[in-house]
């Protein structure tokens, strides 16, 4: 590759900066030539923060006007669907945020229609965050056996008002007041994900969803049980509501084995049992780079014709957890 790959970014809302932050880190393999968004102010924004010459309207225009050698999808969920099938029908490789499609039946057929036209990969970033990519190392090399049982805890107060009476996390995300999926959908899709890469293939038992704010039409409580292949018991216990809490999210995890176990607690990682290691990670640090190892992997794949990891065929089994989720659950069904 002589010169670097020419990318059409769809989207200028907040995490459309992460994107662009991680697309600057391999600026000679890969550069943003152009942004659509329908408002000019958040594209004009975004393409002077980073020296991006044009701006759209919208994804149409963009792909009229200019030459391109892939596309970034960086729009509200409702619209990946459909942006998805635009840069297909121009043959062009997809870079999509999660989730495909707002459900499993949309993304299956999604996948299925532009399968043979574009090469498409989602943008699924949790599990590229350092400590989860060393806690999978630590498990391929075999350092604490078979696994027993694993536990995940994310327990945030972000949706509850703080002091100025303001709720954190909507005030960063507003979009998730009208969401009536929300906490799994939109959050805990990361973590299924994430437990998926770790511990293979999963199959959720049971869930229970709950709501404790009324500025939520969707679920800010969960409690969910799955089981891996070989029969390990995995739990997932998660609250945006969690009084006592800070704001931020921080991940816990713990995985025994029959011969160690792997804990996260926040930015400290430990392996224990007869290999031990201990390591600390700078959690803004790993927030940005799990986006610039996303995008370094999308062109890394593109570049050498290999698979993507979080390919459209592999992204299709954590929808199904989440749907799972919300199916037994019967939180649809009570609303």
């Amino acid at each position: 590759m002589n010169q670097p790959l020419r990318i059409g970014l769809i989207g200028a809302g907040m995490v459309s900066r992460h994107h662009l932050v991680g697309w600057a880190s391999i600026s000679d393999q890969a550069r943003v030539v152009a942004i659509a968004d329908p408002s000019s102010e958040n594209a004009a924004r975004r393409a002077s923060e980073f020296e991006i010459s044009q701006t759209f309207p919208d994804a149409e225009a963009m792909l009229k006007a200019t030459e391109l050698d892939a596309i970034d999808i960086a729009a509200p969920r409702e619209m990946h669907a459909p942006l998805v099938r635009l840069a297909a029908k121009h043959r062009l490789p997809v870079l999509c945020q999660k989730p495909l499609a707002p459900n499993l039946q949309e993304a299956t057929d999604l996948a299925a229609e532009v399968a043979d036209l574009t090469r498409l990969m989602v943008h699924e970033n949790w599990r590229f965050r350092g400590y989860y990519r060393d806690a999978a190392a630590w498990l391929r090399e075999g350092r604490i056996g078979n696994i027993k049982q694993a536990q995940l805890t994310l327990l945030t107060s972000g949706v509850l008002p703080g002091p100025d009476g303001l709720s954190p996390a909507l005030e960063r995300q507003p979009f998730m007041c009208r969401e009536r999926r929300m906490l799994v959908a939109e959050v805990l899709i990361h973590h299924l994900d994430t437990l998926r890469m770790l511990l293979g293939p999963l199959r959720v038992t049971a869930a229970q969803l709950s709501r404790s704010s009324d500025l939520l039409a969707g679920e800010d409580g969960a409690v969910i049980q799955l089981t891996t292949g070989s029969g390990a018991g995995v739990s997932v216990f998660a609250s945006f509501a969690a009084h006592g809490h800070p704001a931020t999210q921080v991940d816990r995890l713990e995985i025994l084995g029959d011969k160690g176990a792997i804990r996260l607690d926040g930015p400290l990682l430990i392996c224990s049992g007869a290999t031990p290691a201990e390591r600390t990670y700078d959690l803004a640090i790993e927030y940005q780079g799990s986006y610039n190892r996303t995008i370094t992997h999308f062109v890394k794949s593109l570049c050498d014709n290999t698979l993507f990891e979080t390919a459209p065929q592999d992204n299709l089994q954590t929808l199904l957890l989440v749907e799972d989720c919300y199916r037994l659950s019967g939180w649809e069904a009570s609303r």
